[in-house]
């Protein structure tokens, strides 16, 4: 591209940040409708909307106590429903993929709930992290880990991760062998998938066939992103950035058309994630270890959502923070399936 692009140079006033919600519970994932409306996962069991005037509901068929009541940090992250990845249906409704019950399940604006597919290939569909709807109203599934315990596959030596396909003829197995399978989104035209590898520390990204099938994987941006860090959410802007999240090291950057890494807010504990790192190389990562990072704003940054009028408000995903933060972006989001035109 030949035209400036709006991000380089960008930082991220601390100044101007605002934020929204309270006391929310992980929410990790954060649909955005035209309205100024928000969907944050809660590891209630449900999703809160977030109204445009300040009020919030939690909406979920029975409210569970389990993260709240958990009694150790390891526990709260591990077990219990835990909405994680959510997608609007085509008629609103909520696609999640429950990273707690390892379920994908469907939940009605008024909470009524089913579960879609809990196994595939007649076995345990594994920890199901992030869910999201193409222009054929097809869903794309990933699943980080057929661990059962995320935490004990949090290894550079395991890569059992998968992308899943759900259409007309079912849930099948499209792309496998991710290290952690995170966070998956399209180009504008629907002729890439960019695939976040939590573990394999980078960004990977395969083509899409008519059929569903993805072809020609290969790693988008450096190998490795950034000095102590594993990233986890993304979105694209209408540039054709890939905004992302580093969890644990708290760090939003952003990877250019041309794949050069750009780091736009940093909030994280530096020497807590450097000794994550330290130990990740090592291969004795702990849940301690693990808990000691995160920074102030939201706690283990772990998705970016552009929302409002005109998709140029930027909100950060967390699974420790209790509220949304956000900020005016230089460049508005790119419109796909997990924003909402009502």
């Amino acid at each position: 591209m030949n035209r400036h692009n709006p991000v380089r140079g960008f930082q991220v006033d601390r100044a101007t940040l605002g934020f929204v919600g309270t006391d929310l519970q992980r929410p990790e994932c954060i649909l955005a409708e035209r309205d100024g409306s928000l969907w944050a996962a809660d590891a209630r069991g449900g999703v809160v909307h977030l109204a445009p005037d300040g009020r919030q509901r939690i909406i979920s068929q029975d409210q569970q106590t389990a993260f709240a009541a958990a009694g150790n940090e390891a526990e709260r992250y591990t077990v219990g429903t835990l909405p994680n990845g959510l997608a609007f249906a085509r008629n609103g409704d909520f696609v999640i993929a429950n990273f707690g019950t390892d379920r994908l399940e469907l939940m009605s604006r008024d909470g009524a709930s089913r579960v879609l597919h809990d196994t595939i290939d007649g076995q345990p569909i594994g920890k199901t992290n992030f869910v999201l709807r193409d222009s054929q109203d097809r869903l794309w599934l990933t699943v980080s880990t057929r661990i059962r315990n995320w935490m004990d596959a949090f290894s550079p030596d395991i890569a059992d991760g998968y992308i899943a396909l759900v259409d007309t003829n079912g849930i099948r197995i499209v792309a496998d062998g991710f290290a952690f399978t995170n966070e998956i989104r399209f180009d504008a035209n629907e002729e890439w998938l960019y695939v976040v590898e939590t573990t394999g520390q980078r960004v990977t990204r395969l083509r899409v066939q008519p059929d569903g099938s993805l072809t020609h994987r290969e790693v988008f941006g450096p190998r490795k992103l950034g000095a102590c860090g594993f990233p986890d959410g993304i979105a694209f802007d209408a540039y054709g950035n890939l905004w992302g999240t580093l969890i644990m090291s708290d760090i939003l950057f952003v990877l250019t058309p041309e794949g050069d890494y750009l780091e736009v807010l940093v909030d994280g504990d530096n020497a807590a994630a450097t000794a994550l790192e330290t130990a990740f190389r090592e291969k004795r990562v702990t849940p301690e270890a693990m808990l000691a990072t995160g920074g102030q704003l939201a706690n283990w940054f772990a998705s970016v959502t552009f929302g409002g009028p005109d998709l140029q408000t930027c909100y950060i995903g967390s699974l420790r923070g209790t509220r949304i933060p956000f900020f005016r972006a230089p460049v508005a989001g790119l419109p796909m399936a997990h924003w909402r035109d009502r």
